[in-house]
C-alpha cells in the first residue's frame, strides 16, 4: 500500500468511528423517551 492509501484509510476510519462515538454520546445525553417499548404509555400520560 502506498502512503497516500494508508493516510486515506486512517482518515476514513477516524471519520466513521468518530461519528459512531459522537452518536453514542449524543443518544446517552438526549434519550428519546417517545419511542420504543414505553412510547404509548408516555403519550397517554401527556394527554389532558
Amino acid at each position: 500500500m502506498s502512503a497516500a492509501a494508508i493516510i486515506m484509510m486512517i482518515i476514513a476510519c477516524v471519520t466513521v468511528f468518530g461519528g459512531v462515538i459522537a452518536s453514542v454520546i449524543h443518544i446517552q445525553r438526549n434519550p428519546d423517551e417517545l419511542s420504543g417499548e414505553f412510547a404509548d404509555e408516555e403519550r397517554l400520560r401527556r394527554q389532558p
